[in-house]
């Protein structure tokens, strides 16, 4: 029989639910409720399966230089991953190597604290504020081995200004501060642009949220060429093919549909307004929300039962069974008709 001594053990991360119901409603994930962009779809069917044969590029190739011209920089400062989620992982085991405890929020993205276990980085889950927010001086005049900072933050919604961001990083010179803005294009204040002045900046971004590209995988840093050069050797000593060719062709489609993808944004955030003020008339009270989802809670109802009556009606939000936001409930922002859907719902349980 193995011994299972060899084994690694370690509490994996655990996602939403991914339930299969014609007739579900799918607000656990934080995936955008509108389609790609036209481009995005008429590039999946141009693509020609014959190039499948071939190896794609080790860096990203065209993607990459489209997302450097997009922001500003050079291809140098850009690192492409298969999701935020691989661009992530790889600077875990890029950046985080002195022995020193790795920093990042005690509530936030969980999949912090299974990359840091999974990598043998030590760490400390900085405690939030009584209100869930972020201090900054909490990240400042502490010895420390690095920084990570979901902004917005998941799962409160809640951003940082960047200023109090800059303040993170100015005081740690000498330490690599991550940025993860996953969520920054509804409503939060990015920093990227502080990547051409500070030398242990880097931001991750994904295609997943804003872009509606959840299923394709699809993420990418931006930082000095020195940063990016040791995470693509990094990457390179792993898996050096990880960006497939039609990912790198529909992203480069999605980068060049601006107009599509600021009236998507647009629309997800009048209806994120209408579904926090629903929600008030029924009693709950929600955070002020700069992401495609809320965080909220129910002034007397327990969220776990809200959150598993929503679940017999096939309607899925997230219910996270950990303490101090155990009786909160995230909520994405769907389409107008997937929250008229919830609120019917709530008004039933509720009452």
């Amino acid at each position: 029989m193995v011994n299972r001594d060899n084994f690694r053990k370690i509490d994996p991360y655990v996602p939403g639910d991914q339930p299969d119901f014609a007739d579900m409603v799918k607000l656990n994930t934080n995936e955008n409720p509108y389609p790609p962009a036209p481009a995005v779809i008429e590039a999946a069917e141009r693509f020609s399966a014959g190039r499948l044969k071939l190896y794609p590029p080790t860096d990203g190739g065209a993607l990459r230089r489209d997302l450097a011209a997009y922001h500003g920089v050079a291809p140098e400062n850009v690192f492409v991953g298969v999701g935020s989620d691989d661009v992530l992982s790889v600077i875990f085991q890029s950046c985080f190597n002195s022995g020193r405890k790795l920093f990042f929020p005690e509530i936030s993205y969980s999949f912090y604290e299974v990359w840091a276990e999974l990598y043998k980085v030590p760490y400390f889950k900085v405690p939030l504020k009584a209100d869930f927010t972020i201090d900054a001086d909490d990240y400042i005049g502490k010895e420390n081995g690095g920084i990570v900072i979901a902004n917005p933050n998941a799962p409160t919604s809640m951003a940082m200004p960047a200023a109090d961001i800059e303040r993170i990083v100015a005081a740690n010179p000498e330490n690599i501060v991550v940025i993860d803005e996953a969520y920054v294009d509804f409503g939060g204040e990015s920093v990227l642009e502080l990547t051409r002045k500070y030398d242990n900046l880097i931001v991750v971004r994904t295609f997943s949220k804003s872009r509606s590209m959840a299923g394709l995988r699809i993420g990418y840093a931006i930082a000095q060429s020195e940063l990016i050069s040791a995470i693509n050797d990094v990457k390179n000593s792993i898996n050096s093919y990880t960006m497939n060719f039609p990912s790198i062709e529909v992203g480069k489609a999605s980068i060049a549909e601006e107009e599509y993808f600021r009236t998507t944004i647009a629309r997800i955030l009048k209806t994120r307004e209408r579904l926090v003020s629903e929600l008030s008339k029924l009693g709950f009270v929600t955070f002020p929300s700069s992401a495609n989802f809320i965080f909220t809670t129910h002034k007397t109802v327990p969220a776990k039962e809200i959150f598993e009556k929503l679940r017999e009606k096939h309607i899925f939000v997230r219910f996270f069974n950990k303490p101090l936001i155990d009786n909160y409930l995230r909520i994405t922002v769907g389409t107008d008709e997937e929250v008229d859907k919830l609120v019917a719902a709530l008004k039933v349980i509720i009452k």
